[in-house]
Parts: C-alpha cells; sequence; structure tokens
C-alpha cells in the first residue's frame, strides 16, 4: 500500500489519499494555504495510528475498549452514548476522521471549511456562512446547514453504502453536531429500519462478507428484494420511532430515512428548512 497522497485539484480542493481514507477538503479564507497545509501534516500517520489500535477499535462497547490516539478518542466518545446496545468504536471511524482532520486545519483566517470523508462530512462555518451538499438516493435534494445552526456534521449510512448494515435501508442521513456523532447515529438508525426474517431481505454474516469485520458473526444485509409499499413503510416506522428518541435525548438534529422510494424525515420543525431543492442550492 502506498503512503499518504495529497494533491490539489484543480478546482482547488486539496484530496489527501491513503488506504481506505479518501478525503475531499475545501477551504476558502484568506488562511487557506496555511489550512491546507496543516491537513497534509495532521494526515501523515493518521491511518498508522488508527491500524496500531484496530483490535480495540473493533471491539464492543460493553467490553470497554482501551484507546490512546486522538481519532481513536473521538470515535469511542462518540458511541458512549449507544451503552446498552451493540456497537463498536468503528461506527464512528469516517466520522471521526473528518472531524479531527477539520480540527487540525480550522483557524479564524478562514471563512468556511468542509472535510469530506465519502460522504461522512465534517464542517467549519465563519459567520454568515453555510454548507449546501447533495442527499443520497433523494432525487434533486440538498442538505443546507448555516452558520447560525449547531450542527457541524453530516453523515450518510444504509445496506448499500460502503459499510455493512444489520437494516434494510437505501439511505439514512443525519445531521450532528459532530461528524462522528452523525456517523454512529446513521449507523445505528439505518440498523433500526428492517423487517426482521422476511424472505426477500439476504442476509449472511458479516465475518463471511468481509474477515476483518467488527460485527463478526452478526447477520448483515446483503439484498433486498422488492417490498410491499405497507412493508416498506413498516420498517421506515421502525427507523422513524428510533431517531425520533435520538432527536429528543439532543444526539442528532434530524434525519431522512430512504427506503425502495419512500422517504420518512424526522427531525425538529425547523430541520425540514434544511432540506432545498437544487434551483435553490448555494454551492
Amino acid at each position: 500500500m502506498q503512503g499518504p497522497q495529497a494533491h490539489i485539484l484543480p478546482d482547488g480542493r486539496l484530496h489527501l489519499h491513503h488506504g481506505p481514507i479518501d478525503l475531499l477538503i475545501g477551504v476558502t479564507g484568506a488562511g487557506r494555504k496555511a489550512a491546507q497545509q496543516r491537513a497534509v501534516a495532521c494526515f501523515d500517520r493518521l491511518l498508522q495510528v488508527l491500524a496500531d489500535e484496530l483490535p480495540e477499535l473493533r471491539r464492543p462497547l460493553d467490553q470497554e475498549p482501551q484507546l490512546v490516539g486522538p481519532v481513536a478518542q473521538r470515535m469511542l466518545a462518540a458511541v458512549r452514548p449507544y451503552g446498552g446496545q451493540f456497537v463498536t468504536p468503528m461506527a464512528a471511524v469516517a466520522g471521526a476522521v473528518s472531524d479531527h482532520v477539520l480540527a487540525a486545519l480550522s483557524g479564524p483566517d478562514l471563512h468556511r471549511a468542509y472535510v469530506n470523508n465519502g460522504g461522512d462530512i465534517a464542517i467549519y462555518l465563519g459567520r454568515g456562512q453555510s454548507y449546501t451538499g447533495a442527499i443520497a438516493h433523494k432525487h434533486a435534494a440538498r442538505l443546507h446547514v448555516t452558520a447560525d445552526q449547531p450542527w457541524r456534521g453530516i453523515a450518510t449510512s444504509g445496506w448499500r453504502g460502503r459499510s455493512q448494515s444489520l437494516g434494510i435501508a437505501d439511505a439514512v442521513t443525519v445531521i450532528a453536531k459532530t461528524a462522528a456523532m452523525a456517523d454512529v447515529a446513521a449507523t445505528m438508525i439505518a440498523n433500526a429500519v428492517d423487517l426482521p426474517d422476511h424472505p426477500a431481505i439476504k442476509r449472511q454474516a458479516a465475518c463471511d462478507v468481509a474477515p476483518d469485520s467488527d460485527l463478526g458473526p452478526r447477520k448483515v444485509t446483503v439484498g433486498v428484494g422488492n417490498l410491499r409499499k405497507a412493508e416498506v413503510g413498516q420498517a421506515l416506522k421502525r427507523g422513524q420511532k428510533y431517531a425520533a428518541e435520538l432527536v429528543r435525548c439532543g444526539r442528532i438534529g434530524g434525519a431522512l430515512l430512504m427506503l425502495q422510494g419512500e422517504t420518512v424525515e424526522v427531525g425538529e420543525s425547523g430541520f425540514r428548512h434544511n432540506i432545498i431543492g437544487a434551483d435553490d442550492a448555494e454551492i
């Protein structure tokens, strides 16, 4: 495997790549070049430090993983509120990496910055700034976050994504105060969108799909056949109930749950104003 790679793209964004980590970083403001340099320096040993702690990072929360590195600590902090449920720190890895790199590059001389780790996004917004990003699987819709809101993390999870899922959601997109918090919440909500024992749903032991999976022998979704509309609604309702509890206790700002063309929105009354049409987007 090649070492860390860093490139400035033609549009001015910074691309950082090392193994499974692939970051797109946008920065505006007078301190852009210095911020990009801080991001590159931060990224240099990031993957190796995580790899050194992988056995503990794959340990379920109830087994009290012992973690040292800064990204690992962010992962652990993000999953701790989910004690009593099966979850490992790996549920927050992509978001925690985004948060860590964003913290390294942030500074008072920036207007706006974001770190996008395969759809798990950490955001810095100066006064009056905003960020708009596409919503996975929701045609022509965008999620719009403004500086006067507390949300600085966006994440998406689902059985069709790059991570394994215990549920059947095509996609669940979440906004939260950090990318790591959004990451684990999206994972847990996507797990909750489910129809246990339904014959149209194909599952396989996670370790058979990916031998190093932190989910071990637990059955993950590998295929979902056509469901009746009532069944889609039933599965989404399970996830909606779980997501509503996360909003109630302040872990997330809101979520969009998507399954076979149906969408459910969960969040405070103001959350719907974060969802805008493509024509309204400010890129």
